[in-house]
């Protein structure tokens, strides 16, 4: 879809659908009243008759209203005017454009970014608005032998300013939100991708496919070979019972020059998790295809770097791995020798995710990194801590948990820290091994973090459980695309791209 910004009166808009917001109860917007007065009162007539109240999420198409230039009008419900908050916007944005794409309008002039969200400048409404269209209109149809499109859909959206002082702040949040809404598609595909054709060998192809577009983005494979030459045995014992091998992925973005140190972000790529010989209950095992939502978050941000072209180095590494029962699989009990050279006793196979990373998080030792950020669908425990809504942060660098936390909050794309202290390291003591690979029940999320905190001690790190915002279950499951919105916004301020800047 294009966007596009523009500063204008709404009464002088020419286009197939005019979108402007009325609040409750029964009050009209800036823009909605400028339409009221050149029709001689034609929508706040309607208003009084009860046809729309203006509470959030309704919507009300009119046709030729009298006096105005474009063809239909769109009244959008943005309830109480003190109460729109960040969160209701973006739904109100959504909605809308899935409204739109139903009327026909093939096109539409929108002053719902005009309205004032607290907290909230023009390039976050805009920004914002652009994300969540992308969002609202994402299918997942390629597998499909019946595809469903409409007949005339949206193809061009223009958000209106309120100045045009503020035209260069609009156009930037558009480019900003376009590659954000890029790499969240990428990100989306991938996830919802079935592990029979999604597997540690199809996610090196989709990052090569990425890389080609770009000249300064190069891939390389890091295969079992390598990977025995290396000693990352915990990584290749996970791998032992699955006929697919696994293939760590490594993207180089290079946007800055030779002596700047790189960030690196480090995603767990289960392609599959049937948990091994710990095998996990059968009902909504489907949705352990998710269980690479980690590197597909890197495959996303990556790209969407890629399109921003931002003046930083950045290695993007998939650790892809599939998780399977078998008679080579490794077991509860055993003991592994990590890259590191730290052991670690095996209690439970389903606990698999840490035993890949650890090694990866090992192997980036290599890049001098200036910090690395691993992101893991890694404990059910982070589920039932925060539920769907925040990612979960840990980190024994403030510095950056702080930055990660804020980025978050810029983006929308909201994450909570959770403690990392000493106390939590005694819960992994083995007394055969240097540590096993699960401190039990109580505060898993905690334990698993500290697991890799072991292999983190030459660079500063932060790690992010995505278990429960990576993709959603049930009915209408599916990748969200999270956190690329999130890890976007860290890299943009990192590189200084910011709004203002």
């Amino acid at each position: 879809m294009e966007f596009n910004v523009k500063s204008g009166s709404p009464e002088k808009q020419r286009s197939a659908c005019i979108v402007v917001g009325v609040f409750e109860p029964r009050r009209l917007s800036p823009a909605a009243e400028q339409l009221d007065t050149v029709s001689d009162g034609y929508i706040s007539n309607l208003l009084r008759r009860g046809d729309l109240e203006g509470k959030a999420g309704q919507m009300l198409l009119l046709h030729n209203v009298p006096n105005i230039l474009s063809e239909r009008v769109l009244l959008v419900g943005c309830g109480k005017e003190r109460e729109l908050d960040e969160r209701q916007y973006k739904q109100i944005i959504s909605k809308t454009i899935a409204n739109l794409n139903e009327t026909g309008s093939m096109e539409a002039i929108c002053f719902l970014s005009e309205l004032h969200v607290k907290g909230r400048d023009t390039y976050w409404k805009v920004r914002q608005a652009v994300e969540a269209a992308h969002s609202s209109l994402y299918t997942f149809n390629q597998l499909k032998t019946k595809k469903e499109e409409p007949r005339r859909p949206l193809r061009k959206l223009v958000f209106n300013v309120p100045t045009r002082r503020e035209l260069n702040l609009g156009e930037r949040a558009i480019n900003h939100g376009l590659a954000v809404s890029k790499g969240v598609h990428l990100c989306r595909d991938a996830g919802n991708m079935p592990p029979n054709i999604c597997n540690p060998v199809w996610l090196a192809e989709q990052a090569e496919n990425v890389a080609e577009n770009y000249d300064n983005l190069r891939v390389e494979r890091v295969e079992r070979e390598q990977m025995a030459e290396l000693g990352m045995n915990a990584y290749l014992a996970v791998s032992e019972g699955s006929a697919n091998p696994p293939v760590m992925t490594l993207m180089h973005y290079q946007g800055a020059s030779d002596d700047k140190a790189p960030i690196v972000l480090v995603g767990k790529g289960l392609t599959f998790d049937s948990g091994g010989i710990s095998i996990k209950p059968s009902e909504a095992m489907d949705e352990m295809k998710y269980d690479m939502g980690g590197a597909a978050g890197v495959l996303g941000t990556m790209q969407a770097l890629a399109e921003l072209q931002l003046p930083i180095n950045v290695i993007g590494v998939l650790a892809g791995c599939e998780n399977m029962p078998d008679g080579k699989a490794y077991r509860p009990g055993d003991v592994l020798t990590t890259m590191s050279g730290q052991t670690v006793e095996v209690l439970n196979t389903d606990a698999e995710g840490r035993l890949v990373l650890c090694d990866a998080l090992t192997y980036v030792e290599r890049f001098n990194p200036e910090s690395v950020v691993d992101l893991a669908t890694l404990t059910g425990a982070c589920v039932i801590a925060l539920g769907a809504h925040a990612s979960a942060v840990l980190s024994s660098h403030n510095p950056l948990a702080h930055e990660l936390i804020n980025a978050g909050e810029q983006s929308s794309d909201r994450a909570w820290r959770l403690p990392l202290w000493d106390e939590y390291q005694d819960m992994l003591d083995s007394p055969f091994a240097d540590m096993t690979n699960l401190g039990g029940r109580p505060a898993g999320t905690i334990t698993a973090a500290c697991f890799l905190s072991r292999f983190t001690k030459k660079y500063q790190w932060a790690h992010m459980d995505i278990a429960g915002t990576a993709w959603q279950g049930g009915k209408n499951k599916g990748s969200t695309g999270r956190p690329v919105p999130l890890l976007t916004q860290f890299l943009l301020s990192r590189a200084g791209a910011e709004a203002g800047e």
